[in-house]
């Protein structure tokens, strides 16, 4: 027979491990549950599971694999959590799962997979989210709508023509109602004048003259194979300029590498080459001013004044300043004497 638990408002953050294994109705309502690690391991346990109620806890992600032993489960209740993201396999195992509750959640997207993957399933609500879009392949007796900000354009189409061939009722039909354009705006989605010829002229567009933002910043798809082939635009002047400012900066280093050390050399011999154009004024100057103490001698010729001048006044300067007498210093000289 049925077992009921009643584990409603008691504040859980997670699901207990205290409670019966052989329960068949599960009631966790108005807790903090997560749905973590550690719940889908506790949820595997409880196989005998028909009705699981979920609702009004802090669930976010509905991750892979986490009903999965949940083989006879009819009844699944997650309404009104804060769940923005539906994994791929999250409804695995789910093979008698016939009544969902997805509304008042945060969905903006939702893949058809997670959904067509259960086979029994009759009841679908996804009121109250943030749907747009929602393309399904499946085949309901009901399914909720209202309360998403549909947008009603050709991504809208196979939704709209869904409802329309298939046998499914939606629930608050007048009441599911285009957000956008909004020409359309108090439209039902399902009745809302989206024009097929428009969509597909427009997809033909699409598939035939790929964007500009495309060929500059994406690769493209299988179809345009001569675009995708050339370089994108602007990446030959970037190359370029890039070798460009290579050759410069290498050669600007080998100027400076070789010009450097001269730069260097001519620095350190600067105070010697004005010591020599010095020379010449000096012993000009103290040529004319000897000459004048000098006594005349009729016997000398003008070579024998200059060797004199030569011997008597050859001078450096010395680093203090004071000229340094080269004749008084040698001591060559100083024996002749």
């Amino acid at each position: 027979g049925a077992v009921t638990c009643e584990e409603s408002a008691k504040n859980y953050s997670s699901i207990p491990t205290s409670l019966s294994k052989n329960v068949t109705k599960l009631y966790l309502s108005n807790n903090n549950i997560t749905l973590n690690d550690t719940d889908k391991k506790v949820l595997q346990l409880f196989i005998n599971l028909t009705e699981l109620y979920l609702n009004e806890n802090a669930i976010t992600v509905l991750h892979n694999n986490t009903f999965c032993n949940l083989s006879e489960l009819t009844i699944l209740d997650i309404s009104s959590n804060y769940i923005s993201t539906i994994e791929q396999a999250a409804f695995k195992g789910l093979n008698q799962l016939s009544i969902l509750y997805l509304n008042h959640n945060k969905i903006s997207q939702l893949d058809s997979d997670p959904i067509t993957s259960l086979k029994k399933l009759m009841i679908l609500s996804l009121q109250d989210n943030l749907l747009k879009y929602f393309d399904v392949k499946a085949s309901f007796k009901l399914i909720t709508l209202n309360g998403n900000p549909w947008n009603c354009s050709c991504g809208l189409l196979s939704l709209q023509k869904w409802l329309n061939t298939s046998n499914v009722t939606m629930e608050h039909e007048n009441d599911t109602l285009c957000a956008y354009p909004d020409v359309w705006n108090k439209s039902s989605i399902k009745t809302a004048p989206i024009q097929k010829a428009d969509c597909d002229s427009r997809g033909s567009i699409a598939i035939t003259t790929p964007s500009t933002s495309a060929i500059l910043t994406s690769s493209l798809n299988s179809s345009n194979n001569n675009i995708r082939s050339s370089p994108p635009l602007g990446k030959t002047w970037v190359f370029l300029l890039g070798v460009l400012v290579f050759v410069l900066s290498t050669s600007l280093l080998i100027f400076f590498v070789t010009k450097f050390p001269l730069w260097y050399v001519y620095l350190i011999s600067y105070n010697h080459r004005r010591l020599k154009e010095y020379e010449p004024e000096m012993s000009d100057k103290e040529f004319t001013t000897d000459l004048s103490t000098f006594p005349s001698i009729s016997n000398t010729n003008e070579q024998d004044s200059i060797a004199v001048f030569e011997q008597t006044h050859t001078f450096v300067l010395d680093e203090d300043g004071f000229i340094e007498d080269k004749y008084i210093d040698d001591p060559g000289l100083t024996e002749e004497v």
